[in-house]
């Protein structure tokens, strides 16, 4: 009996962390660039264009007021379109992506916007480019913000991997419900509950240990 939860809890594991990890790489990449060009394109950011920034604007409020749930059902024929099949854990990493993406962006551009206006516009005065503030001011002051906020948004997708496990994506969730819910292992459930927990702490400790290195060097300077 041990053996074959400790062989469920690594299978499930393993699944977990591929969806996890292929999924804020993923999420991160779009994040990133929702997240800048909310901020470089408001009325009087450095590459001002109001009309582009409701659109995005509107369309990422759009997305992240649909259920997690809902959202995974409604992607799971771009992922049958992208990765050929609408099952399994690479399946759910265009949804999960896709759902997380505009959670971090909007991660993003709140930590970008605490920047202050006078560091950009000191860049300015000294003939930076846009693309110059955007990668020397903006996300370098805004660094140990960001991978607070990165941290937050692995964790909700670690989290979404519990819900997509409900609709054949395999990873803890599914363990936890097929196995451990459906069949009555009491066991499997809390083993499963208690991975989860201890996988969420470590990503926030190793978030906040990144964070806290980045202050504490800037201090040094």
């Amino acid at each position: 009996m041990r053996d074959d939860l400790l062989e469920l809890l690594w299978e499930g594991l393993q699944e977990t962390l591929y969806m996890v990890a292929w999924s804020s790489v993923f999420a991160l990449l779009i994040g990133i660039t929702l997240g800048v060009t909310l901020v470089v394109t408001e009325r009087n950011g450095i590459l001002a264009a109001p009309t582009l920034n409701k659109i995005i604007g509107t369309l990422i409020n759009g997305v992240r007021s649909l259920p997690f749930i809902i959202l995974i059902v409604l992607l799971l024929p771009v992922a049958r379109f992208v990765v050929g099949t609408s099952l399994g854990p690479t399946a759910a990493i265009v949804s999960l992506s896709i759902g997380a993406a505009p959670f971090l962006g909007r991660i993003i551009e709140n930590s970008l916007k605490e920047i202050s206006a006078g560091k950009i516009e000191a860049a300015k005065a000294m003939g930076a480019t846009p693309w110059t503030i955007i990668f020397r001011v903006l996300i370098p002051e805004a660094l140990p913000a960001l991978v607070r906020g990165i941290t937050i948004a692995v964790i909700a997708i670690t989290e979404f991997t519990a819900v997509a496990g409900a609709i054949g994506a395999g990873g803890l969730g599914s363990l936890a419900i097929r196995f451990g819910y459906q069949r009555f292992r009491v066991d499997i459930l809390i083993a499963t509950v208690i991975v989860i927990i201890a996988l969420v702490q470590l990503i926030q400790f190793s978030g906040d240990g990144v964070a806290r290195s980045i202050l504490r060097r800037r201090r040094q300077l």
